[in-house]
């Protein structure tokens, strides 16, 4: 896996223009903090993709177990990040200010690592259902699969109404599986297609779990 070369950034620049019309004074702290980290990542990546992404290969067969700290907080290239932490602001905002930041975080940090643990289970079990070992070396890094988990539990918490899924009005309740059909067609390549279907599996179980925690 490989980052794409480009002479300029469009992406960031487009991530700076969003975040400047949102308002930071409006953006919660914790979401705030990683969108903030995933910039300085992607700018500053603590090695070459090839070497934080996650995989059943990397991950369980050769004990590289570091690769799901550091996946998540990565990505591909400029629009990979745009798309993620675009979402991240509009998602983690609505949720932060609901939750507090406290629960927040903690969900932030078990998700970005539950996820990848969910993604190696996963591919393995493709793997070793359809005899194909290329689901092994599938390696994937960003944000996504939080992102769509975080997705079921924001159409939990609020119901009803319509997303904006890059210019097409959808019912909530549909929004994810179609910002995931979209992702995928508009920045294919990073292996993310998995990951995004897993984190919403994993979101809409634990929905039930805060739900609970939250009215006792």
């Amino acid at each position: 896996m490989q980052r794409r070369q480009r002479g300029v950034n469009t992406g960031l620049l487009l991530l700076f223009a969003q975040v400047y019309q949102f308002g930071l004074n409006n953006i919660p702290p914790v979401t705030l903090a990683t969108l903030g980290l995933n910039v300085y990542l992607f700018l500053n990546p603590v090695k070459h993709l090839h070497y934080v992404c996650i995989s059943v290969y990397e991950g369980y067969h050769r004990g590289d177990w570091l690769r799901l700290l550091l996946s998540p907080f990565h990505h591909a290239d400029d629009w990979h990040l745009y798309f993620n932490m675009v979402s991240l602001l509009w998602k983690g905002t609505k949720l932060e200010q609901r939750l507090g930041s406290v629960l927040f975080a903690l969900i932030i940090a078990v998700f970005s690592q539950l996820i990848g643990l969910v993604y190696i289970l996963l591919e393995s079990i493709l793997a070793e259902s359809m005899s194909e070992p290329s689901y092994k070396m599938q390696c994937a890094v960003g944000f996504s699969g939080v992102l769509f988990a975080l997705k079921v539990l924001n159409n939990h918490y609020y119901p009803g109404g319509y997303s904006n899924v890059f210019g097409i009005n959808v019912p909530n309740k549909y929004a994810c599986w179609a910002e995931l059909v979209a992702i995928h067609i508009l920045s294919p390549g990073n292996s993310k297609w998995g990951k995004c279907l897993y984190g919403t599996s994993y979101g809409a179980i634990t929905v039930g779990h805060l739900a609970i925690l939250s009215d006792s």
